[in-house]
């Protein structure tokens, strides 16, 4: 079939997807036609987030007649309110780690695993969830989860000393409840919006972690401090999500898969999951921006769980504060540093989307390049705050919020990424939650303590070293960050071509496939 034939199929299917949604004012009638020429000529596959779904967010809600558009918006604020607090939760023990370890009488090493199995369950199961939020209902499968996390979380909060392990096994089976939320959710997201809105509810869904992970320090060390029991503060967390799991039963719908391609329909073909691999594979924006996340996920986990024992343990070294003995522990650095990361993380959002806004017309790739920017800019942000801790406290808070703030340029691709998948033909929904959710899951750095426990063991009785060890275990950071602003700008050569690809009408791609 030559070119001419295949662009006129490529507008022919446009016109009939116009006619399907039915007319409206002229206006939005000429934005149409000029559509349409647009995808004809292959010019339409301009790459934004939500700074470009913003700009061209006028393509209607799908399946409209199906779903209303009030109850659209309404599930997709109940789930990102529960990846809100998926988000509390997971740093809640951050914002108490210190009573922790005072509790169970435990090293940093040993106090690491909380956080260290969630993670391993979270990204063994995550691939597993995906499989299953193919096949089965997914509305229930989410509800399933998420009452194992609640409950797991809660009966957590009634672990003994002498049962450590216990404690332990929780965190464990708390990932497995939210590896089944935060695969499944942004696939709902996609299958009820299409064009400019989806890529704004997808990245809207993102935007709340950096602010949920500093929820989380804010309510954990204010609940301890209020009741003396570090273990009140995993009692919240359940009592919310109750509530948020009642709103999803009733408020979130489960929209054929591939409705957003299909007029509500939904599809029933499936792909196997060796397929779905070798897709991933080959997606090389894809790849290369979960790698990007990956680097920037292992550099804010990081942050997110040693950062206020660090800081606690700067001030011992220079003397304005004792040592903590006995529990309960002095939690004022879990409260500052959870309000420096949201508004570091509200601000740094904020920020990327008015860069995005500003370039993408000038700039071709300009999200790759903000992240790329954001990665590398906070590497001399990092090792200021941590070489400075020993002598200014003050000082070091403002390089954290500089640093968490150009971190936090790299939020909004996050939408980008599930845009991309989400544009694909109707066949594809299961290579995000299969591969996706696996890359973007390490939210921590688990050769921290190991490296800080291996050095402060050369003087394990003095309070400073003891500093200094977790001090030169952080600088595993920006070595990391290094390989993420690298892994952006590789990105950057293939995201523009990948984005158009996508946006390519699926009976053209199956077209061009055959002739080759």
């Amino acid at each position: 079939m030559t070119h001419a034939q295949l662009c006129s199929t490529s507008v022919d299917q446009s016109e009939f997807s116009m006619e399907a949604r039915g007319s409206g004012t002229p206006e939005e009638e000429g934005a149409g036609q000029r559509d349409r020429v647009s995808l004809a000529s292959s010019s339409s596959g301009r790459y934004g987030s939500i700074a470009g779904g913003l700009a061209k967010s006028t393509t209607p809600l799908v399946g409209d007649a199906a779903l209303s558009t009030r109850r659209s918006y309404l599930a997709v604020a109940v789930l990102c309110y529960l990846n809100l607090l998926n988000f509390m939760d997971r740093y809640t023990i951050a914002g108490v780690l210190l009573n922790i370890q005072k509790f169970f009488d435990i090293n940093d090493s040993t106090s690491g695993l909380l956080q260290t199995v969630f993670i391993f369950s979270f990204i063994l199961l995550a691939p597993l969830f995906g499989y299953l939020g193919d096949r089965y209902n997914r509305k229930w499968i989410m509800i399933g989860g998420l009452s194992v996390w609640l409950v797991m979380t809660l009966c957590g909060s009634f672990v003994n000393k002498k049962y450590f392990w216990v404690l332990v096994l929780m965190r464990a089976l708390v990932g497995t409840g939210e590896a089944s939320y935060s695969t499944i959710a942004p696939t709902i997201i996609g299958d009820m919006f299409s064009g400019g809105r989806r890529t704004i509810a997808i990245s809207l869904f993102y935007v709340v972690l950096p602010v949920g992970s500093g929820l989380g320090y804010i309510m954990g060390s204010t609940i301890a401090t209020a009741t003396g029991d570090w273990r009140w503060a995993l009692r919240v967390c359940p009592v919310l999500g109750a509530v948020g799991v009642v709103l999803l039963v009733f408020l979130c719908p489960n929209p054929p898969r591939g409705a957003s391609e299909t007029r509500g329909q939904g599809v029933a073909g499936r792909s196997s999951y060796l397929e779905d691999i070798k897709y991933l594979l080959k997606n090389k924006s894809f790849v290369w921006s979960s790698l990007g996340i990956t680097s920037m996920s292992f550099v804010t986990g990081a942050l997110a769980f040693w950062a206020p024992t660090f800081l606690s343990r700067a001030q011992v070294a220079q003397g304005s504060r004792q040592p903590c003995v006995a529990e309960p522990c002095d939690t004022s650095d879990s409260f500052i540093f959870g309000a420096v990361t949201v508004a570091s993380g509200i601000f740094g959002v904020g920020l990327g989307t008015l860069l995005t806004r500003g370039l993408i017309g000038r700039v071709p790739h300009v999200d790759p390049l903000i992240c790329a920017v954001g990665m590398l800019g906070c590497i001399p942000c990092l090792l200021a705050a941590i070489f400075l801790a020993a002598r200014s406290i003050p000082v070091t808070y403002v390089f954290v919020f500089l640093g968490e703030t150009l971190l936090s340029l790299n939020w909004p691709i996050m939408g980008d990424i599930v845009v991309i998948i989400y544009s694909q033909p109707v066949f594809t929904r299961t290579r995000l939650k299969g591969g996706s959710s696996p890359l973007l899951g390490h939210m921590t750095s688990p050769p921290c303590p190991q490296i800080s426990d291996s050095l402060s063991a050369y003087d394990p009785g003095s309070p400073q070293w003891r500093f200094h060890s977790l001090q030169y275990s952080f600088l595993l950071c920006p070595a990391v960050a290094v390989l993420g602003g690298v892994f952006y700008l590789v990105n950057a050569l293939y995201i523009t071509r990948d984005k158009m690809a996508a946006q390519m009408p699926s009976d053209v791609k199956m077209l061009g496939n055959d002739r080759k």
